[in-house]
């Protein structure tokens, strides 16, 4: 196919727009997706992308497309829609020149579509904006449409289609042909490439989708991945239809996998740039940008003896998804576990579910935290990912934690006691920009601590559901960060100390006691629960003792007889206080982080 007659597209929406079942329609109007082999998302390939109706990982597809103009090769690369995923909707956007702005007509303009939006102009792209959904009841494209213009410079007038129906999804294709720019490249020039994504196979080894863009790849040529350094051999190449179908060559403009025994995933740098070996004449394309972890937990095993199991389980999920770290760390409290970080909370919660699931183990999450910054005396800078790694107060000069630049989008008039909550949060107003008559989009700076927790359901229950939430990571800011340490019966419960903001801590400390308190079983010795900062005691609940009453049998007569009793049970008591320790059941210590959590 001539270079003119290819369009490389991907889809870009907020979640539950219908990003994927216009994916679908597309498949079925091009013919790619029969009755016999129909199904539901299929690009979402994922039991967990099926059942919460999310893309998890980028996909793509290559359809041929019978237009007015005569065929077409239309490439579509399916992107996810939420915050978290926000590095794979940027990778797969540096594949494509144009965009289709996906927008539900019932609930407009969202968060994530305003990033996604500017995400795609930033680099260059054609947006084609869609009003979906128009068949519901509750559609309101004009009003959407104002929106649309009021917060996205636009060049064309939005589209009506619905997906469910197939309505209008012919008119887009020939929009796209229209719309779109072709790809520029020189097939005549030495072959360069850009990796947009990779998967693991357990019999083929690592899986790389590429996007040619100058130059051709043919089978058995030698390839070096550029910034990966190292060198491989092509043992097949093909293109997306949309399963894999093995091809014999694969030219400028074009998407497709490659397959070069390449044994793990770490080799394999997404954005990296794909080159004949020796070929100098080639210019590679800019550096490729990791995805940095920003969220870190421990993910424990219930049964200690299942340890092995989480360890071979989080290999086998790391081969399809390198943006999450782990190591081996261990806890008084819960045994060997291991620290993981992640992209963001929903990415966290994934990972979870896809281990309990996919490879049946059952883990004990401890609260989330972010990465600090810690300024040492000395001059040294270290990273902190969790609360054991605190250093010494002394020798701490400066602690800053991340920043973000929170964009909300919420009805008018809960737009007060949204603005409240971030406050609440440390949060700082920095500007409110209106979409329409009845929705603003309020701009707040704020740490990315202040909105680990509960901050997103509490979003959405003081906007009735109508608030969504975009952030990005900004930068860093000094702060006053301590760790606060919980001890039961004087002894430090390592699992339980978190790192919090001095002037939080001890409204936290006492929240954390008192669930304790209800959840620790009584001794027969008293059990104090304390929350320390430093050297200070900020909050303090006790356990009674189970007191025997020794006086029972004693039935009147001298009350000096009673009295030495109790003065001997108190002589017991005060003994074993001072030799006696306490464990805390698992119950309890599940039940403070489920309070973090909520």
């Amino acid at each position: 196919m001539n270079l003119d007659r290819i369009r490389n597209f991907s889809i870009i929406a907020h979640i539950d727009h219908g990003k994927s079942t216009l994916a679908d329609r597309i498949l079925e109007h091009t013919g790619l997706m029969g009755d016999r082999n129909r199904v539901a998302q299929v690009l979402d390939d994922m039991d967990l992308e099926r059942e919460r109706g999310i893309t998890i990982k980028a996909r793509a597809v290559e359809i041929p497309f019978a237009s007015a103009n005569g065929p077409f090769q239309l490439n579509l690369i399916d992107t996810p829609g939420h915050v978290d995923f926000a590095y794979e909707v940027e990778r797969s956007l540096q594949a494509c020149e144009g965009a289709v702005l996906l927008v539900d007509a019932a609930q407009g303009v969202q968060a994530q579509t305003v990033a996604n939006a500017e995400a795609a102009q930033k680099l260059g792209l054609r947006l084609i904006p869609v009003l979906n959904k128009i068949d519901l009841p509750t559609a309101r494209p004009d009003e959407i449409a104002e929106e649309l213009h009021n917060c996205i410079l636009l060049e064309d007038e939005p589209m009506t289609i619905s997906a469910k129906t197939g309505a209008g999804v012919a008119e887009l294709l020939e929009r796209i042909v229209e719309k779109v720019p072709p790809p520029e490249g020189d097939r005549a020039a030495p072959f360069r490439a850009r990796v947009f994504d990779s998967v693991h196979d357990d019999y083929r080894g690592v899986i790389v989708y590429i996007r040619a863009i100058d130059g051709s790849l043919a089978r058995r040529d030698r390839i070096t991945l550029h910034y990966g350094g190292t060198d491989h051999e092509v043992l097949e190449l093909g293109k997306f239809r949309p399963h894999m179908v093995p091809c014999d060559r694969l030219e400028a403009g074009e998407v497709g996998y490659v397959i070069a025994n390449i044994k793990t995933l770490s080799e394999v740098v997404v954005g990296d740039t794909m080159l004949h070996r020796g070929s100098d004449a080639a210019h590679p394309l800019p550096a490729p940008e990791r995805p940095k972890p920003m969220v870190f937990t421990g993910l424990y095993p219930v049964s200690a003896a299942d340890f092995t199991r989480l360890r071979q389980a989080l290999e086998r999920l790391s081969l399809n998804d390198a943006s999450f770290t782990w190591e081996p760390e261990s806890s008084d409290a819960l045994g060997f576990g291991f620290r993981c970080g992640f992209l963001g909370l929903l990415h966290m919660e994934i990972v979870q579910e896809r281990l309990e699931r996919e490879e049946g183990v059952d883990v004990v999450q401890t609260a989330p935290t972010v990465t600090y910054r810690v300024q040492i005396r000395d001059g040294e800078e270290v990273e902190i990912h969790a609360a054991g790694d605190w250093p010494d107060p002394a020798t701490i000069e400066e602690v800053r934690e991340p920043i973000v630049r929170a964009g909300i989008i919420v009805p008018v008039e809960t737009m007060g006691s949204v603005i409240g909550l971030c406050l609440d949060r440390r949060g700082s107003h920095v500007r409110t920009d209106t979409l329409s008559a009845t929705r603003v989009e309020v701009f707040v700076d704020m740490p990315l601590s202040g909105i680990l927790y509960d901050f997103y359901d509490r979003l959405k229950s003081g906007t009735r559901g109508y608030g969504t939430l975009d952030y990005e990571v900004t930068g860093w800011q000094s702060a006053a960060l301590v760790k606060m340490r919980i001890l039961v019966n004087g002894e430090d419960v390592d699992a339980l100390s978190t790192i919090i903001h001095r002037d939080e801590a001890e409204s936290a400390g006492r929240a954390i006691v008192k669930k304790l308190k209800q959840e620790i079983p009584r001794h027969l010795f008293a059990v104090p629960i304390q929350a320390a900062v430093g050297g200070k005691i900020v909050a303090r609940e006790t356990v009674q003792g189970m007191g025997k009453n020794v006086t029972a049998k004693c039935y009147g007569g001298d009350i000096t007889r009673k009295r030495k009793l109790l003065e001997k049970q108190k002589a017991g008591k005060k003994r074993m206080r001072q030799v006696g320790s306490v464990t805390i059941p698992q119950k309890a210590f599940l039940s403070v982080l489920s309070r973090e959590e909520k």
